[in-house]
């Protein structure tokens, strides 16, 4: 099923908007990445404009910022402890933006978009 991001046909009564339109290409969505642990894997897609995203369907590293010394740190990632997003990411270790993640060196907050920035950024709780 193709997945739009326009607006739908039904109101939020029920009825019909008067006329509607075919689909348009600026409308499209996509599905989500679903970042999980593992070794690396990035998708590269291109969007709107010719520009390209990286997707990051798999990892194992995360850019961690110690804020004490203010330097980053790749540290390696074990397991997904709380996800906002969805409270069943954290059985399948997905990683989203807000997760809390553990490391070899503690927790760590996530602050990217790892499916749309290709990177795991975090900082340390």
């Amino acid at each position: 099923m193709v997945i739009v991001q326009s607006r739908p046909r039904l109101k939020a009564s029920g009825s019909r908007y008067k006329s509607f339109r075919k689909k348009r290409m600026y409308e499209m969505g996509r599905d989500p990445a679903l970042t999980r642990i593992d070794e690396r894997s990035l998708k590269l897609i291109r969007t709107r404009g010719g520009n390209s995203k990286a997707r990051l369907l798999k990892t194992t590293i995360a850019n961690v910022l110690d804020k004490k010394t203010k330097k980053f740190e790749k540290v390696k990632v074990i397991q997904v402890l709380e996800n906002p997003a969805n409270r069943h990411f954290v059985r399948r270790n997905i990683i989203t933006k807000g997760a809390i993640i553990k490391t070899d060196k503690g927790n760590a907050k996530v602050t990217s978009r790892p499916g749309q920035d290709g990177t795991v950024n975090a900082v340390f709780v």
